[in-house]
């Protein structure tokens, strides 16, 4: 083990070395992630990703990116090298592994993801303007802290204020945005840009003005009491987190409209589950509600025979009613995801049963660029 862990400080240590110019393919790109933007990891025009590791103690080096593992070839310099197959636009988590033991590539910017800190390469899309900074009023990203009285601790929000706020008096509506597992509430401000999203959408006119909260839902509820799963029970200690502790600090702190009209639930995988259970089993709270790729219909382990009627009573047998709490009922899902097809069904079934859902799918497994589409499209239904 001693000799494993010296082989990774090793590979950082001189992966960490000086920046030295390279020769590259013509047309591949350094992205965005990189810490050195003249080095490697490196984008070719095919969507294939070109690494290169110093690691001349090593005696297998690999890259696991978004779950396949490639194998790198060493070279008489020490240097190892791979080129991947083509991925997908968008943002993808990857891995080192080092005789065995995976870490971070000190080559590429760490993000919170997987459950630990992660490497990752932003491969670009054509068209996804809207996704990066543009020459528009810009808003600010807040790291605020409230005192959390489920988890009895004081707990970071990151908070989105659009352009003007600082200057202005008018009251703004709320979105209360929920990452995924393995993620907290850095994801939806880091790996989601939201802020860029909201910015180059509030200036060409397509989103009204408004405030984006993202919280750390993984919370614990130190009296007891349920604390996760795909369930009405299950969401009870995030329920009271968000409904008791995080709202009445957001409407304390911000200039916000503080009724259920102008606020808005949405979020990614697990925040999609949590969103669908609490946003729309508390119509008196939101009137605005996104789903984007949860995995509660079915495509994950343990999701199966999902009874709409059950989890949100009255969708199917008072359908009028439900309709008339909520002014935008969206969801989403990436094509390749395998929670696809089983979102398809369910909302298939809501609109057998007359209940008012939009729904969209955009090219993409379980991952970022979806999600930030999702927003995209949800944020210009809202507050109008």
């Amino acid at each position: 083990m001693l000799s494993v862990l010296l082989t990774v400080v090793v590979c950082t240590q001189v992966a960490g070395q000086g920046f030295r110019r390279e020769t590259f393919p013509e047309g591949s790109y350094s992205p965005v992630t990189n810490v050195n933007r003249s080095g490697c990891p490196r984008v070719l025009s095919d969507g294939s990703v070109m690494f290169r590791v110093n690691a001349p103690q090593a005696q297998l080096v690999q890259i696991d990116l978004c779950g396949t593992k490639y194998d790198m070839v060493r070279g008489d310099d020490g240097s190892w090298t791979i080129t991947t197959k083509p991925q997908v636009p968008g943002f993808h988590y990857y891995f080192l592994i080092v005789d065995g033991v995976s870490v971070a590539d000190p080559a590429s910017q760490s993000f919170y993801g997987c459950g630990r800190w992660s490497s990752a390469i932003e491969i670009k899309e054509a068209g996804m303007d809207d996704f990066e900074v543009q020459d528009v009023p810009r808003g600010e990203v807040n790291t605020v802290w409230y005192y959390s009285k489920v988890d009895e601790s004081w707990r970071p929000l990151l908070v989105y204020t659009p352009a003007g706020y600082n200057e202005g008096q008018q009251d703004y509506p709320v979105v209360y945005i929920q990452h995924g597992g393995g993620e907290d509430h850095r994801g939806w401000m880091e790996q989601g840009r939201t802020a860029q999203i909201m910015d180059n959408l509030i200036a060409q006119g397509k989103a009204v003005p408004m405030i984006v909260v993202s919280s750390n839902s993984n919370v614990q509820n130190r009296n007891g009491g349920f604390g996760g799963g795909y369930s009405w029970q299950g969401m009870q200690t995030f329920r009271s987190e968000l409904i008791d502790n995080v709202i009445p600090f957001v409407e304390k702190t911000y200039r916000v409209k503080k009724d259920r009209k102008h606020r808005a639930m949405c979020g990614l995988s697990m925040g999609g589950g949590q969103s669908f259970y609490i946003g729309l089993r508390s119509p008196e709270v939101f009137a605005n509600v996104g789903v984007f790729s949860t995995g509660m219909f079915g495509g994950i382990q343990g999701a199966s025979n999902f009874d709409l009627e059950k989890e949100v009573p009255g969708i199917l047998t008072d359908t009028k009613t439900f309709n008339s709490q909520f002014d935008v009922f969206f969801m989403s899902c990436g094509e390749q995801d395998p929670r696809i097809d089983y979102t398809r069904n369910i909302v298939q079934k809501m609109r057998d049963g007359g209940v008012e859902v939009r729904f969209n799918s955009y090219p993409g497994d379980h991952e970022w660029q979806v999600w930030r589409k999702s927003l995209h499209e949800f944020a210009q239904y809202l507050f109008k």
